[in-house]
């Protein structure tokens, strides 16, 4: 394994500290440093880069985004037992790693950062996709990050780049494919992290649009919610508890009653999620 800067293997840093990864937090510990700078390469050049990084652990990524030559990394850890571990690379590369003991689901990482800011992280899986979620719908848009650079379950991965008429298109695939150009970097073994998950996890690249299709971001989930919550039934059924007259509201949105939500295209997603909100 190569070396990418002079602090202990990150298996020493975990003995050292006593971390195990805690399910309860979604924490899988990524130790392999190749890999580490694998995804810190693969998020593009950072000289000059602030860098917003979610569930650090025990900072083989963090490592690896410094030594990269981030301007600064943002590390937002909610396991306090993680801090001291974090303390030791910010002590490494002095003025260049801000650590936040917070929960991230409820922090503003907007006003953290200054511009031009990149999200790279290794998510926890348990608040991964609500995470996600909160980024591609942030206001206003063009958002306060230029990229994202992710690492899902595999599943999820999918979901994000799925296009209509695929099994994996739903929820996810509209809202990403709204705002975003998405694309599945490479997969990363279970056999990577530490403990190792039960399935194989995928880095993804998500850059923002600068100009996607108008529309309100919680009419657009509130539209693919009820369209996808019944995506076996027709949309004149599954979208009953949005509109009064579906039929008349779905041919407006030039579209025929009968699809089903996985035949749908992203623009007619939107046309109809600004009907509902008329």
């Amino acid at each position: 394994m190569t070396a990418i800067d002079d602090l202990p293997p990150l298996r020493e840093v975990i003995r050292a500290h006593g971390l195990t990864a805690r399910k309860s937090l979604g924490q899988n510990f990524l130790l392999d440093l190749n890999l580490t700078a694998k995804i810190a390469r693969s998020s593009g050049p950072l000289d000059g880069v602030t860098v917003i990084e979610v569930g650090p652990g025990p900072g083989g990524l963090t490592r690896a985004l410094s030594a990269a030559g981030a301007r600064k990394v943002i590390a937002i850890e909610r396991d306090r037992r993680c801090i001291a571990a974090l303390g030791e690379i910010a002590d490494y590369y002095p003025g260049r790693l801000d650590i936040i003991e917070a929960d991230a689901l409820t922090l503003d990482m907007g006003s953290l950062a200054e511009r031009p800011c990149r999200i790279v992280a290794n998510l926890p899986f348990n608040i991964a996709t609500p995470l996600l979620v909160g980024w591609v719908s942030a206001e206003p848009w063009p958002p306060w990050y230029d990229g994202l650079t992710l690492m899902f379950q595999r599943e999820v991965a999918e979901r994000i780049v799925a296009a209509p008429g695929s099994r994996h298109y739903g929820r996810l695939g509209v809202l990403c494919g709204w705002r975003m150009q998405a694309r599945i970097l490479f997969d990363v073994a279970a056999r990577a992290f530490t403990p190792p998950p039960k399935v194989m996890s995928s880095v993804v690249e998500l850059r923002p649009n600068e100009a996607p299709l108008a529309c309100s971001p919680k009419r657009l989930e509130r539209i693919t919610a009820a369209a996808f919550g019944q995506r076996r039934k027709m949309l004149r059924s599954s979208l009953k508890a949005v509109f009064r007259d579906p039929e008349t509201a779905i041919r407006a949105a030039g579209l025929d009653p009968q699809m089903r939500a996985e035949t749908v295209d992203i623009a007619g997603f939107v046309a109809l999620a600004n009907i509902a909100g008329e």
